[in-house]
């Protein structure tokens, strides 16, 4: 510390000092000003910048303190410096790698998650494939491992508990909904919109951290009466981020990886401990995308051995392969000569999954179900009975956070089957358990979002076939709207996506009976007209 005394204490030497007192042997004092000091990273503040060569000789220092907090800010610094001063890195990079490497397999995972976070940040840098090209060997093996569930991870999340569909859902395992422009993905003919399925599985493996399908989905929240609970398991984690730098990578040198990934992945997709295999299912789903092309000659063996996973004895098993299937869907839809092969027995066991005794099973297969149905379209429409029974069967025995994935797999059904659903016994099949749950709802239950947007896809799809539920609908989401308007800027302010979403199915039911709505908008303008003149008339 002495060294700096002679300094005098001018406003841009403040961060000299700190440093002076950063590489104390008090831990303390180095996890406070690591911490302190992280926060001008991402702003580049000045003072930091200008000083950043001192800022990494006092980092690089830190970097095997046996504090593991202050590990864990050293990993989070250089990973902010990847984004906002790679340049200053560059020199350190060999060094760097060889640290992250070792630091991403460190005892305590919250600092190997850190680490990890290094991967995901560099494979978006131009100097990826030129400074990790030599690592690959070693880092692979690193990022599969760090995909297993661990122990406590398997507990947490009721491994064990095959039989769980009857157990009711608590208020806060369920995450808030919220209204979702409403988009199709149809046969071409039918519409030239497309979506795409976001990296993210339902054994809570996101490995974009953000957006899921049915507003799972996927980040769940379930309680543990011991204490530990099914959020701390499922939130962004060594699981994750290991998955979702595997995705980036593979996205970055392609069939590259296969030489290194292959021979690991067979030895983990036949292990014997159910952990490493369901991992190995994940590393699978993973470079689905990236590796496409170099997968295929492997695909007819996969594809079936993955099939046969989905009556896998353990619920977590069965519930990663439903997700990895769907990441695979595209060349069992889209391939010919592997409809029959492959297409017809994967929607055969999704159908038995969506009825799986086990609701983690039951929403993985609802969610990939789905995505087959965004791809199949019209190749659906031969099994269309089997479906609707399934997922009428669904209603029966799901709770209530089931039900929200389930109504969009509903909803996918009719976008991509459109009119091939409007023929009688279909509609009685699927809409008397629709219009029961339509008619339990209060119009301030959120729960009403996914119903609406459900119904508006079924409307659009049955056309006439909707009439003779038309103007109960109507006039409800007149209502919806109404009380909307009524109540903007007073106390009891009603969220206004309840009105977006009733304009969303009114526009649902425009699109599917035409003129024939016409007669509702009129009758609803004049109840409206008569009941502001019987106002005006009392005042």
């Amino acid at each position: 510390m002495q060294k700096f005394d002679h300094m005098p204490l001018r406003k841009s030497n403040w961060e000299i000092r700190i440093f002076s007192i950063w590489n104390s042997n008090i831990s303390c004092f180095s996890l406070s000003v690591s911490s302190c000091v992280n926060e001008f990273i991402t702003p580049r503040a000045t003072a930091l910048m200008s000083n950043i060569d001192l800022f990494l000789e006092n980092l690089f220092q830190l970097a095997n303190d046996t504090d593991s907090d202050v590990r864990k800010h050293v990993c989070r610094a250089l990973v902010m410096l990847i984004e906002v001063r790679i340049e200053r890195l560059i020199p350190h990079m060999q060094q760097i790698i060889e640290y992250m490497l070792l630091t991403s397999q460190d005892t305590d995972e919250a600092v190997a998650l850190e680490a990890c976070e290094f991967w995901l940040m560099i494979g978006d840098q131009p100097i990826c494939r030129d400074v990790l090209q030599p690592y690959l060997d070693k880092l692979l093996p690193v990022l599969c491992q760090n995909m297993k569930y661990s122990d406590m991870d398997a507990i947490t999340l009721h491994s064990d508990i095959d039989d769980d569909h009857d157990v009711p859902d608590k208020n806060e395992d369920i995450r808030p909904r919220f209204y979702r422009a409403r988009t199709r993905q149809q046969n071409p003919m039918m519409s030239d919109e497309n979506s795409t399925n976001n990296f993210i599985d339902t054994n809570n493996n996101s490995t974009n951290n953000g957006e899921d399908r049915a507003g799972e989905d996927e980040e769940d929240d379930d309680d543990d009466d011991d204490g530990a609970t099914t959020e701390q398991a499922t939130e962004w984690n060594l699981r994750k981020c290991s998955a979702a730098a595997l995705d980036v990578l593979s996205n970055v040198f392609r069939d590259g990886i296969l030489p290194v990934l292959l021979p690991i992945l067979r030895d983990m997709l036949f292990h014997e401990n159910w952990q490493i295999k369901e991992s190995g299912i994940l590393v699978l789903g993973a470079i689905a995308e990236g590796c496409s092309y170099g997968l295929v000659p492997h695909l007819p063996d996969l594809v079936d051995y993955l099939i046969k996973c989905l009556s896998d004895k353990k619920p977590l098993v069965r519930s990663i392969t439903c997700w990895t299937l769907s990441r695979y869907s595209t060349w069992i839809v889209h391939n010919e000569g592997q409809q029959n092969k492959f297409l017809i027995p994967l929607m055969s066991e999704l159908l038995k999954r969506i009825l799986d005794a086990n609701k983690k099973v039951q929403e993985a297969a609802c969610s990939a179900f789905a995505t087959l149905e965004e791809e199949a379209c019209v190749q659906m429409v031969p099994y269309l009975k089997q479906i609707l029974e399934t997922l009428v069967l669904a209603f029966r025995k799901y709770q209530a956070k089931n039900l929200l994935i389930l109504y969009d797999a509903i909803g996918t059904l009719a976008d991509s089957v459109g009119t091939h659903l409007n023929r009688p016994d279909y509609i009685q099949l699927i809409m008397p358990p629709l219009i029961e749950r339509w008619n339990s709802l209060r119009n301030d239950d959120k729960d009403l979002f996914p119903l609406l947007e459900c119904l508006s896809s079924i409307a659009t799809a049955l056309q006439t076939g909707f009439l003779p539920y038309c103007e109960p609908v109507f006039g409800r989401c007149i209502s919806l709207v109404q009380q909307t308007l009524e109540t903007l800027g007073t106390e009891a302010n009603m969220d206004k996506d309840f009105m977006i979403v009733a304009l969303d199915l009114l526009s649902g039911l425009s699109e599917g009976l035409g003129k024939l709505i016409l007669m509702l908008f009129l009758l609803s303008f004049l109840v409206c007209f008569s009941k502001q003149k019987v106002r005006i008339s009392i005042r």
